[in-house]
């Protein structure tokens, strides 16, 4: 399955190459054409996010007044829900849609011969290899050598706490708990990923908090 989308994806990239002859730029080029094909999703999840953003009072009152009866109060909450038009899973969507395109991201910059030791700019000299911003003279638990600062890799990961910053927050405290962990756990696996995967989930939440931004002020006027 990856396969089918990693191979157009790779002559896409491979395309763009042949005109602005550096991968790294390609990449990000390859990712903003990702997003395009995506847009119509991406608004309409987003739209979902800050109409639930804009219910938070509502449901804050909800969880208070039956606090103790959590039956009656998934009841209420659904049915605020239901009064607003408002589908809470529709923001996890794009995440779900993007996954088998992560996947097969993954698969095509870890293999592609083209980007062994292509460099993009700066410190990132081979795309195929996790970035590292100097290079210490010791071993780092859990991150492969060489060690060094995952400069582009902190970068996204901050990327990811605006991102949730920016969506409304879980109402379970477990799950709001677990999901501020996340951008910590997924900077955690990120800093063995080659540099060119860490560049595309990085342009590509800059894209989605473009883009949320754009919706949320938009609703919120």
């Amino acid at each position: 399955m990856f396969n089918i989308i990693a191979k157009p994806c790779l002559w896409l990239m491979n395309f763009i190459y042949k005109f602005i002859p550096n991968y790294g730029v390609a990449i990000i080029i390859l990712t903003i054409l990702i997003k395009l094909l995506f847009w119509p999703l991406g608004n309409k999840s987003y739209k979902s996010m800050a109409e639930m953003k804009k219910l938070q009072p509502l449901m804050m009152e909800i969880r208070e007044k039956y606090k103790n009866d959590k039956q009656r109060m998934n009841k209420e909450v659904m049915g605020l829900y239901k009064t607003y038009k408002v589908n809470p899973m529709s923001g996890c969507l794009p995440m779900i849609v993007q996954m088998p395109i992560f996947f097969a991201l993954y698969r095509m910059l870890y293999s592609a011969i083209e980007l062994r030791h292509a460099p993009f700019f700066g410190w990132i000299t081979d795309l195929s290899a996790p970035d590292r911003l100097f290079h210490f003279g010791f071993q780092i638990p859990f991150m492969d050598p060489p060690c060094g600062i995952p400069v582009l890799t902190l970068i996204m990961g901050g990327t990811m706490i605006l991102q949730q910053k920016m969506s409304p927050p879980a109402g379970d405290p477990t799950q709001a708990k677990m999901m501020m962990l996340m951008p910590v756990f997924f900077t955690f696996i990120f800093i063995n990923f080659s540099s060119g995967l860490v560049l595309y989930w990085l342009v590509n939440n800059v894209l989605s908090i473009s883009q949320q931004y754009y919706i949320t002020k938009k609703i919120t006027k």
